[in-house]
């Protein structure tokens, strides 16, 4: 067997991904988990503050939390998925993170499983290791697949397209062949050089589409790179409309990309304007500041439009909970920043957080196109519908990563004999352009702040007419550079992220209804 052909190929190294990783080595296939980044951890879920929702406190039950999850999303969830996730998140949680890898969650004085609150839960369920959850999960995570045999964990690895039978193949009868997944072309950014990585089973993994707004709680690398790919290799696409805005990330001119949990709020907090009004219960009169997130962004977004602000105020003094010793990663944030949050509010705004659309699959990952699977936020389950319930999304890439590896390690198949053989090795443009990365980074940005002013929180036919003019525009120069350009890390999350830009901008625009996260104006 060939250094870069597996059984198993995934790509990105958060909850899902690494699940599926673990899962499917321990059912005896070889695996390789790629990470664009240098740093294996650095992807969305090591970032994730609240937690991961469990068994609740006080009768709770998978029908109790199916219907938290379907009216936070509006009614549009596949009942299908959101039953799966509620009837097996839970034990998942406790079997697979806690008592195998380890995980730590915070305890209650009685040595339970301490519980926390977040918005649109009727009950405490959320299981959390202080405000750093993800970055707990992530740890134990990384640290048992390392130790996994079978499995290979390569960084600084960046997926540049999905190898098909029907695009990529040079026997020209495969064009008449059902399409195929057969891995990857992989750009090594130590070594410059694009290889092919073969595997009957290819998982994306690759988080979500945050960075492709101008504020975000995401990191860098969350670039709609899977959602992508998976388009041009003709997979379909579902819900790219909705796209989850977190009411409550910190507002400061140094800091950026930090979020305020919304455990804060469960814990007690309440938003209020620059004119010390609590407003939540003027928008929301029965959950107030524990409405969906959907409600509780729009609120915010009317309430600095009411009151020419560039920012609102979360009152953490009205807190029954000590909020340095709960959050002490927010805490130690704020202070840096020079804001005591246990005699001062925190200015907040809302900014991009989570993608509720995405690779549409079925209730074992599976793609459109066989042997391509999509795992997390990088894929569309349905499970959230139009506005993801919080902390259910560290939920649905556990479940969803394990279901895949199960499904994959029981109809393992080889690539056809020969098949891969036909596969070209890269094709390296003529006369490479070196990268400029002021050319680039413009690009970016001009994605960044057309779907921020355009495809944002409030949208409104005229804002997303001009937002598919502008990306259709710069989709075309993006293109004719790529095919010249030295390939970089940078200039791939550039092809990408107008790609998937286009695809949100194109589904809001075709949808007139508003609901959930998707409001038209």
């Amino acid at each position: 067997m060939a250094s870069n052909d597996f059984d198993l190929l995934i790509i990105g190294t958060g909850i899902s991904g690494l699940s599926c990783a673990i899962r499917a080595a321990e059912s005896g296939l070889r695996v390789c988990v790629l990470s664009k980044e240098s740093k294996l951890s650095e992807c969305n879920t090591n970032y994730a503050q609240g937690g991961i929702v469990s068994y609740g406190i006080g009768g709770d039950s998978p029908e109790k939390l199916a219907e938290d999850i379907i009216q936070a999303g509006d009614f549009l969830n596949s009942r299908e998925a959101v039953s799966i996730v509620s009837g097996e998140g839970p034990a998942a949680v406790d079997s697979f993170l806690m008592d195998k890898l380890g995980v730590p969650f915070d305890r209650a004085p009685d040595g339970s499983v301490d519980r926390t609150q977040e918005a649109a839960h009727s009950l405490r369920r959320i299981y959390h290791v202080k405000d750093t959850t993800g970055n707990a999960i992530e740890t134990a995570m990384l640290a048992y697949a390392a130790k996994c045999p079978n499995l290979e964990l390569r960084s600084s690895r960046i997926a540049v397209d999905v190898i098909t039978n029907t695009h990529h193949s040079t026997d020209n009868q495969q064009r008449y062949k059902k399409p195929r997944a057969l891995g990857a072309y992989v750009l090594d950014e130590n070594s410059g050089e694009v290889e092919a990585y073969f595997a009957p089973a290819t998982v994306l993994a690759t988080g979500g589409v945050g960075n492709l707004f101008l504020h975000t709680s995401n990191p860098q690398c969350a670039s709609g790179d899977g959602i992508a790919m998976a388009s041009r290799a003709g997979a379909a696409i579902l819900n790219a409309e909705y796209v989850q805005f977190h009411p409550t990330v910190l507002f400061h001119r140094d800091i950026k990309r930090f979020l305020i949990s919304e455990s804060v709020r469960g814990e007690g907090a309440k938003l209020m304007n620059r004119q010390g009004s609590y407003f939540m219960e003027r928008y929301e009169p029965e959950l107030k500041d524990l409405a969906p997130r959907d409600k509780v962004a729009r609120a915010i977004y009317f309430e600095m439009e009411a009151t020419d602000s560039s920012y609102v105020l979360l009152d953490t003094r009205t807190m029954e909970v000590d909020i340095a010793e709960r959050f002490p990663g927010i805490y130690a944030t704020c202070q840096k920043a020079g804001i005591d949050i246990r005699n001062e509010p925190i200015p907040v705004v809302p900014a991009a957080h989570f993608f509720c659309g995405g690779v549409k699959v079925d209730s074992f990952g599976r793609t459109s196109i066989p042997g391509l699977y999509a795992v997390g936020e990088t894929a569309c389950t349905g499970v959230h519908g139009a506005n993801r319930l919080a902390s259910v999304s560290l939920l649905e890439g556990l479940v969803f990563g394990l279901r895949a590896a199960e499904r994959i390690a029981k109809k393992s198949e080889d690539i056809p004999l020969g098949l891969a053989a036909t596969i070209p090795d890269w094709v390296y443009p003529h006369e490479e352009e070196a990268m400029d990365p002021i050319l680039i980074g413009h690009d970016i940005q001009n994605i960044q702040t057309t779907m921020w002013d355009y495809v944002g929180i409030i949208r409104t036919k005229k804002r997303l007419a001009r937002a598919s003019a502008d990306l259709n525009y710069l989709v075309h120069r993006v293109e004719s550079f790529y095919k010249e350009a030295e390939l970089s890390k940078k200039l791939i999350e550039l092809r990408n992220g107008i790609v998937a830009a286009q695809l949100i901008a194109g589904a809001a625009s075709s949808n007139p209804v508003s609901l959930g996260c998707h409001y038209i104006r």
